[in-house]
Order: C-alpha cells, then sequence, then structure tokens
C-alpha cells in the first residue's frame, strides 16, 4: 500500500509512525471531517431537542450517526485526493498530499475512500434509512458533481460543491428524526450558503494557485471585483435565515444577527479601502469563527 517509504527514514520508528498518521490524516481530511461534526453533531442536538428526546434513550443512534458521518466525510476525502492527484501537484496548498507525494498509491487511497464510505454508509443505516440515504447522497455530490464534474469546468463549481458540504446537519437531524423537521433544512441552507463565501475568499487568496492548476474557479475567470460583489450578496443571503429557528430562544437570534451584520460589516467597510488579498484574508477568518459560533450556540442556547 505505502510507496517511497524512504521518506519515512526517519531517526526513530516513533518518527516515521508519526508521519504515517500525518499523511493518512491528510489522506482522509481530517480537518474537513471535523468541521463538519460540529455540523453534523448540531443536527443531532436540535433533532432531540425539537423532538424532546433524551439523549441516553437515543445513545445508539447517536454513536452510529457521529461514526458513519465520520467515515463517510473521510471516505470522500479520500476519493477526491485520488481524483484529484494530477491537479494538486500544481497547487502550494495541496502538493504535499500523499497521493502526491508518493506515500500512498492512488490504489490504497481508492481502496480506503469506497471502503470508509461503505462501512460508514452501514453505521448510517443503523440509524434510518433517509440518514444512510442522505450520506450517499452527499458523498456523490462531492465525488461526482463536485470533483469529477464541476470543478474544472464551470465557476459554480463553489455553489456545487456546497451542496455536499450542506449535508451533515441533515443526516445528524435525519438519524434521530427521519421526517426532516423544517429547522433541519434551515441548517442545510445555513451551511450552504456560508461555504460560497466562505470558499470565494479562499480563492481569492489562492487565485494564482488555481490558475496554474487551470481551475475555474470565479476570481480566476472574473476577477476580484465580481467575486467580491457575489460574497457580499451571498452573506445578506443568511441574514433572514436564523429566524426560522426561533424556538432556540432571543439570545440566539441576537447573536445571530450580530454575527451576520458583523460579517457584512466587515465585508462593506474593506470593500474598497482595503487590498484584495487582505480583504479576502480577513473574510476568510471571519467565516471560519462565524461556522464555529453559530452552531456551537445552537446547542448551548437549548441548555440554558
Amino acid at each position: 500500500m505505502l510507496q517511497n517509504n524512504s521518506v519515512y527514514q526517519k531517526d526513530s520508528d516513533e518518527d516515521t509512525k508519526t508521519s504515517v498518521v500525518k499523511d493518512f490524516l491528510a489522506l482522509i481530511k481530517i480537518g474537513i471531517i471535523n468541521s463538519n461534526l460540529i455540523t453534523a453533531t448540531t443536527g443531532i442536538w436540535l433533532a432531540l431537542y425539537y423532538n424532546d428526546l433524551k439523549l441516553f434513550d437515543n445513545l445508539d443512534k447517536v454513536i452510529f450517526a457521529i461514526v458513519g458521518t465520520w467515515l463517510v466525510i473521510g471516505g470522500a476525502g479520500s476519493l477526491n485526493n485520488f481524483i484529484d492527484r494530477d491537479i494538486d501537484v500544481k497547487m502550494s496548498r495541496t502538493k504535499k498530499r500523499p497521493t502526491v507525494s508518493g506515500n500512498f498509491s492512488p490504489a490504497f487511497a481508492l481502496t480506503i475512500g469506497l471502503g470508509f464510505v461503505t462501512i460508514g454508509a452501514l453505521f448510517l443505516f443503523q440509524t434510518t434509512f433517509v440518514s444512510g440515504l442522505i450520506g450517499l447522497f452527499g458523498v456523490f455530490a462531492y465525488v461526482i458533481l463536485y470533483t469529477v464534474w464541476s470543478k474544472r469546468r464551470f465557476t459554480l463549481n463553489t455553489v456545487v460543491g456546497s451542496i455536499s458540504g450542506a449535508v451533515p446537519p441533515l443526516i445528524g437531524w435525519a438519524a434521530i428524526d427521519g421526517n426532516l423537521h423544517t429547522a433541519a433544512w434551515i441548517l442545510f441552507l445555513i451551511m450552504f450558503i456560508w461555504q460560497i463565501p466562505h470558499f470565494l475568499a479562499l480563492a481569492m487568496r489562492r487565485t494564482e494557485e488555481y490558475r496554474a492548476a487551470n481551475i475555474p474557479m470565479l476570481p480566476v475567470v472574473h476577477g476580484f471585483a465580481m467575486t467580491k460583489r457575489q460574497i457580499i450578496v451571498w452573506i445578506v443571503c443568511l441574514f433572514p435565515l436564523p429566524f426560522y429557528l426561533s424556538e432556540l430562544g432571543i439570545p440566539f437570534l441576537v447573536l445571530a444577527t450580530i454575527l451576520n451584520i458583523g460579517w457584512l460589516a466587515l465585508g462593506i467597510i474593506g470593500y474598497k479601502s482595503m487590498d484584495d488579498i487582505k480583504w479576502a484574508n480577513r473574510m476568510f477568518i471571519f467565516s471560519l469563527n462565524y461556522l464555529t459560533i453559530m452552531f456551537v450556540s445552537m446547542i448551548i442556547f437549548t441548555l440554558i
């Protein structure tokens, strides 16, 4: 399974094991897994809350949902690395991935991807049929609709890719309640819309890399001015969504509105006065904090 084992010739076996672990975590995209588990867990928790169910009475479903979500996302990440290894070599952000360096063979990446997705889906199907089905759809959306079909062809690849990134809270909710409440779809919409300004800001920061890899990201094809306008428009689209979660209480609505106004204000204030890349950096960093605060607060406000 492993290639170029000489790269692991460190001073000790411990260093070798550490390098293998790091490469494996990069293969399954552990950062993406962790961030998506936050939203999936929020989906699980709110499904319990909205249906007045007890955590310990549904602990088996919660565990199956978390493990299953972890595995299907990791599997999709490995399949993405398998498919994109020819363009990952052209970008500094991705050129050290194990499928590019040769530390893991393409066959290994493909095996891990298919294996994780299969096992993860089986875990999800142990909760509800709907959860398993949504999990498989998320993989299809990420691997086929985004990675294979749209990423190298259209500037709308960011929008297409956001579909799969918005699925985890639906997976979590459906694991508890297969009859998806309106609130579950609001979580999906928040995640879907949030990703677009988030990834457009990232694309601005990495424009030259995407250009070198011939990936038609919006700032590569249409420039920074249009990308910045698109970011602002998508942020505005987030404003009404928290009000559909009014059952979480006034404090949540106030916090969510402050986050939305803060992100918009940050974008408008530096829109013309700030260097484009510096503006994109600030918008990107704020987006990370936005997501964490928004979804963690949904859980916290149900406990107060």
